[in-house]
Protein backbone atom coordinates (compact mmCIF):
# COMPACT_ATOMS: atom_id res chain seq x y z
CA UNK A 1 0.00 0.00 0.00
CA UNK A 2 1.25 3.48 -0.76
CA UNK A 3 2.69 5.44 2.12
CA UNK A 4 0.96 8.64 3.12
CA UNK A 5 2.80 11.84 3.92
CA UNK A 6 4.09 11.94 7.46
CA UNK A 7 3.66 14.79 9.91
CA UNK A 8 6.31 17.46 9.48
CA UNK A 9 8.14 15.38 6.85
CA UNK A 10 9.64 12.95 9.39
CA UNK A 11 9.64 9.24 8.75
CA UNK A 12 7.70 7.21 11.30
CA UNK A 13 9.67 5.20 13.84
CA UNK A 14 9.64 1.40 13.82
CA UNK A 15 7.39 1.52 16.89
CA UNK A 16 4.91 3.81 15.11
CA UNK A 17 4.86 1.48 12.11
CA UNK A 18 4.42 -1.60 14.29
CA UNK A 19 1.62 -0.07 16.39
CA UNK A 20 -0.06 1.35 13.27
CA UNK A 21 -0.12 -2.10 11.69
CA UNK A 22 -1.49 -3.69 14.87
CA UNK A 23 -4.26 -1.09 14.99
CA UNK A 24 -4.98 -1.60 11.27
CA UNK A 25 -5.35 -5.37 11.68
CA UNK A 26 -7.46 -5.06 14.83
CA UNK A 27 -9.70 -2.38 13.31
CA UNK A 28 -10.12 -4.45 10.12
CA UNK A 29 -11.08 -7.51 12.18
CA UNK A 30 -13.59 -5.54 14.26
CA UNK A 31 -15.22 -4.12 11.11
CA UNK A 32 -15.22 -7.47 9.28
CA UNK A 33 -16.86 -9.27 12.19
CA UNK A 34 -19.52 -6.58 12.58
CA UNK A 35 -18.79 -6.12 16.29
CA UNK A 36 -20.04 -2.52 16.40
CA UNK A 37 -23.67 -1.97 17.39
CA UNK A 38 -24.56 0.13 14.34
CA UNK A 39 -26.46 -1.62 11.55
CA UNK A 40 -25.45 1.07 9.02
CA UNK A 41 -21.76 0.46 9.70
CA UNK A 42 -22.17 -3.32 9.74
CA UNK A 43 -23.81 -3.25 6.29
CA UNK A 44 -20.71 -1.63 4.80
CA UNK A 45 -17.56 -3.38 3.73
CA UNK A 46 -14.71 -1.03 4.57
CA UNK A 47 -11.04 -1.59 3.78
CA UNK A 48 -8.50 -0.18 6.22
CA UNK A 49 -5.48 0.37 3.99
CA UNK A 50 -3.13 1.90 6.52
CA UNK A 51 -3.04 3.38 10.01
CA UNK A 52 -0.58 6.10 10.85
CA UNK A 53 0.15 6.99 14.47
CA UNK A 54 1.46 10.20 15.97
CA UNK A 55 4.97 10.04 17.48
CA UNK A 56 3.47 9.77 20.99
CA UNK A 57 1.02 7.04 19.80
CA UNK A 58 -1.95 8.99 21.18
CA UNK A 59 -3.57 9.61 17.77
CA UNK A 60 -4.12 6.98 15.09
CA UNK A 61 -5.31 8.05 11.64
CA UNK A 62 -6.96 5.23 9.71
CA UNK A 63 -6.98 5.51 5.90
CA UNK A 64 -10.17 3.77 4.81
CA UNK A 65 -12.13 3.02 1.64
CA UNK A 66 -15.58 1.48 1.29
CA UNK A 67 -15.77 -1.49 -1.05
CA UNK A 68 -16.08 -0.25 -4.63
CA UNK A 69 -15.11 3.29 -3.61
CA UNK A 70 -18.70 4.54 -3.36
CA UNK A 71 -20.58 5.95 -0.38
CA UNK A 72 -17.42 7.51 1.04
CA UNK A 73 -19.21 10.19 3.04
CA UNK A 74 -21.63 7.68 4.56
CA UNK A 75 -18.72 5.40 5.54
CA UNK A 76 -16.81 8.26 7.18
CA UNK A 77 -19.96 9.41 9.00
CA UNK A 78 -20.61 5.88 10.32
CA UNK A 79 -17.00 5.41 11.43
CA UNK A 80 -16.87 8.80 13.12
CA UNK A 81 -20.25 8.25 14.79
CA UNK A 82 -18.93 4.98 16.26
CA UNK A 83 -15.45 6.28 17.07
CA UNK A 84 -15.74 5.59 20.84
CA UNK A 85 -16.95 2.02 20.42
CA UNK A 86 -14.29 1.35 17.78
CA UNK A 87 -11.64 2.79 20.08
CA UNK A 88 -12.70 0.48 22.92
CA UNK A 89 -12.77 -2.54 20.61
CA UNK A 90 -9.31 -1.75 19.21
CA UNK A 91 -7.90 -1.10 22.68
CA UNK A 92 -9.03 -4.57 23.84
CA UNK A 93 -6.67 -6.11 21.31
CA UNK A 94 -3.68 -3.92 22.17
CA UNK A 95 -1.45 -3.50 25.18
CA UNK A 96 -0.66 0.18 24.98
CA UNK A 97 -0.26 2.64 27.82
CA UNK A 98 -2.85 4.91 26.18
CA UNK A 99 -5.79 4.09 23.95
CA UNK A 100 -5.17 6.14 20.80
CA UNK A 101 -7.77 8.57 19.55
CA UNK A 102 -9.05 7.25 16.22
CA UNK A 103 -9.39 9.51 13.20
CA UNK A 104 -10.72 8.40 9.84
CA UNK A 105 -9.91 9.74 6.38
CA UNK A 106 -10.53 8.39 2.90
CA UNK A 107 -7.56 6.52 1.45
CA UNK A 108 -6.80 8.39 -1.77
CA UNK A 109 -4.04 5.95 -2.80
CA UNK A 110 -6.64 3.78 -4.59
CA UNK A 111 -7.64 6.78 -6.74
CA UNK A 112 -3.99 7.55 -7.49
CA UNK A 113 -3.37 3.94 -8.55
CA UNK A 114 -6.40 4.02 -10.86
CA UNK A 115 -5.23 7.30 -12.40
CA UNK A 116 -1.71 5.92 -12.91
CA UNK A 117 -3.14 2.81 -14.58
CA UNK A 118 -5.31 4.99 -16.82
CA UNK A 119 -2.32 7.11 -17.84
CA UNK A 120 -0.14 4.08 -18.54
CA UNK A 121 -2.83 2.61 -20.78
CA UNK A 122 -3.03 5.67 -23.05
CA UNK A 123 -1.85 4.86 -26.58
CA UNK A 124 0.85 7.55 -26.72
CA UNK A 125 2.25 6.54 -23.32
CA UNK A 126 2.23 2.84 -24.22
CA UNK A 127 4.02 3.67 -27.47
CA UNK A 128 6.69 5.63 -25.55
CA UNK A 129 7.14 2.81 -23.05
CA UNK A 130 7.39 0.18 -25.79
CA UNK A 131 10.16 2.15 -27.57
CA UNK A 132 12.55 1.72 -24.63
Amino acid sequence: MARHATDHGREPSQRQLRVGELIRRTLSDVLNRGEIHDPDLNRMSITVGEVRTSPDLRVATAYVMPLGGGHRDEALDALRRNRSELRRAVNKGLTLKFSPELRFVIDESFDRMDETRRLLNQDDVRRDLDED
